[in-house]
């Protein structure tokens, strides 16, 4: 058995990371020089997961 993942394998263009969906910013990846589109990551979170408030902010700005 082989310890690369099936995309490795496959040769597909592919991220290992996690994108960070933000509402206040762009989206980010969590491996430090990832340059592939959002769509090509497996694994996709909201920024609250990780402790983020821009959330918060933005929905303040949006009730005055």
């Amino acid at each position: 058995m082989s310890s690369d993942c099936r995309d490795c394998r496959a040769g597909l263009d592919h991220c290992h990371g996690t994108v960070i969906h933000h509402a206040s910013a762009r989206a980010e990846c969590t491996e430090p020089d990832c340059a592939m589109p959002e769509v090509v990551h497996t694994f996709r979170i909201d920024c609250e997961t990780v402790g983020c408030t821009c959330a918060v902010v933005v929905s303040a700005h949006r009730v005055s």
